[in-house]
């Protein structure tokens, strides 16, 4: 099996605790409200939520994918850190085991955060990852951070 691991930061003008709470803890609840069109929603279907739970996101009619089922590794609200792999659905294709991810939040000097991004693609065989191909998801990523953002930014009473 080949891992591919790539990396990235988005900087928010967001106080960590905040975008933690909107993109991680409440984000079955936020991200299908935020985006209609490509979320139809998000449902806990083993666990309550903790580590080791099973979240089933099922996409819009309009996406590529049909659904996607993470398994929550971790997650720690003191250290704004949550793992959690991706074990099933679309996304994975014929190629991928699982995606592994890890989302941190820290806070920087201006009140904001940085939202660093981990993400290990487990192939099945010898298929490697390339960074171009997952520009997509990458850019998806940081749209979905955007709208978020945007969001607090308008609505500064949530999530405080």
């Amino acid at each position: 099996m080949v891992v591919s691991t790539f990396t990235h930061d988005y900087k928010s003008p967001i106080a960590p605790s905040r975008m933690f709470k909107a993109l991680i803890t409440d984000s079955s609840n936020l991200l299908p409200k935020l985006l209609p069109q490509f979320i139809k929603d998000i449902n806990l279907i083993q666990g309550n939520g903790e580590a080791g739970s099973i979240e089933q996101v099922n996409f819009a009619d309009a996406s590529p994918f049909k659904y996607l089922k993470n398994r929550i590794d971790k997650i720690d609200s003191d250290n704004l850190v949550c793992n959690y792999t991706t074990i099933e659905g679309d996304p994975l294709g014929d190629k991928l085991e699982t995606i592994a991810y890890e989302v941190k939040f820290e806070a920087i000097n201006d009140g904001g955060c940085l939202c660093k991004m981990t993400s290990k693609y487990n192939a099945i065989g010898e298929f490697e990852v390339k960074e171009e191909e997952i520009k997509e998801g990458r850019e998806s990523s940081i749209g979905i951070c955007k709208v978020v953002e945007a969001y607090l930014l308008e609505n500064p009473q949530i999530y405080v």
